[in-house]
């Protein structure tokens, strides 16, 4: 019985990560359409894979680099500077393959495949350098 009780102690804490991950996801996806010249909602709303793609990648390199925070973090005032910072790298991520394709949300809402693919991988590729780089 001591090991059970042993093991449900850290159940807040496990609610505590966890509820904070979904809030940060959810914020992330929130500030990133917001931010972003073409409507990510509307366009996956309306079946344009590009958009779904490069919309996935930048979530899961954000969500990469977000477990990663969670994995080495302190306690949780420490994962939630740390999901700040991962937010701000993919933010970065989509502005800096903006320089080098000026025209991506056209590009996207136009269902050009390469764009969406491009943008995707950037975004996964600055996802797991951050997670790396959370591992100090």
């Amino acid at each position: 019985m001591d090991a059970i009780s042993t093991y449900l102690s850290g159940l807040p804490q496990f609610f505590a990560y966890f509820l904070s991950a979904i809030a940060l996801t959810f914020l992330y996806a929130f500030i990133y359409s917001k931010l972003t010249p073409h409507k990510e909602w509307a366009l996956i709303k309306e079946n344009v894979p590009a958009a779904a793609i490069a919309f996935s990648g930048s979530l899961l390199g954000f969500v990469i680099a977000l477990a990663s925070a969670m994995a080495n973090s302190v306690n949780l005032v420490d994962y939630w500077l740390w999901g700040v910072v991962a937010l701000v790298v993919q933010l970065v991520t989509f502005f800096a393959v903006r320089l080098f394709m000026p025209r991506i949300s056209e590009r996207l809402a136009n269902n050009e495949m390469a764009a969406g693919t491009w943008l995707a991988a950037a975004s996964l590729g600055a996802g797991i350098l951050n997670a790396a780089s959370l591992t100090y």
